[in-house]
């Protein structure tokens, strides 16, 4: 809760602020400073929906219905939001890369890019191991 507390703080205040901040700095790199709010904002909203679909799935945990359709829509939650971040980052990474001159910001997000994309693809292995699960679950619980 506190880290989504946060996220918060930084996504209303700190980032606007860095922004403009690095525009008064950089005025030839000031015409980047709402794209680049708007891109880290989203970002952060999807990390946000990342923490709640978490926190939700450890509650199913706990009340042990972790097994069941309820969970599936909180790790949904989860894929869409590494998905939608994943696209983002994917179009910073071909603008950033299109119109760098120095290959090291464009490297770093490739590498951030593999780093997502493995994130992203592991969760759908997970949410598949979780449906086959959950049948398996519903199929002993209607034996027995």
């Amino acid at each position: 809760m506190v880290l989504f507390g946060v996220l918060v703080v930084f996504q209303t205040l700190s980032l606007p602020g860095q922004f403009a901040y690095m525009a008064e700095q950089s005025p030839q790199d000031a015409h980047l400073r709402w794209p680049a709010t708007a891109v880290t904002v989203f970002w952060v909203l999807c990390v946000q929906v990342v923490i709640v679909a978490t926190w939700q799935l450890l509650s199913l945990v706990k009340n042990d219905r972790i097994f069941t359709e309820a969970s599936l829509k909180w790790v949904d939650a989860i894929v869409w939001a590494i998905a939608a971040a994943w696209v983002v980052l994917v179009g910073v990474f071909l603008w950033v890369g299109f119109n760098a001159d120095d290959p090291g910001v464009p490297l770093l997000l490739f590498l951030l890019t593999v780093g997502v994309t493995v994130l992203g693809l592991l969760m759908v292995v997970m949410r598949a191991l979780l449906r086959q699960a959950t049948t398996l679950r519903t199929d002993m619980e209607a034996v027995i």
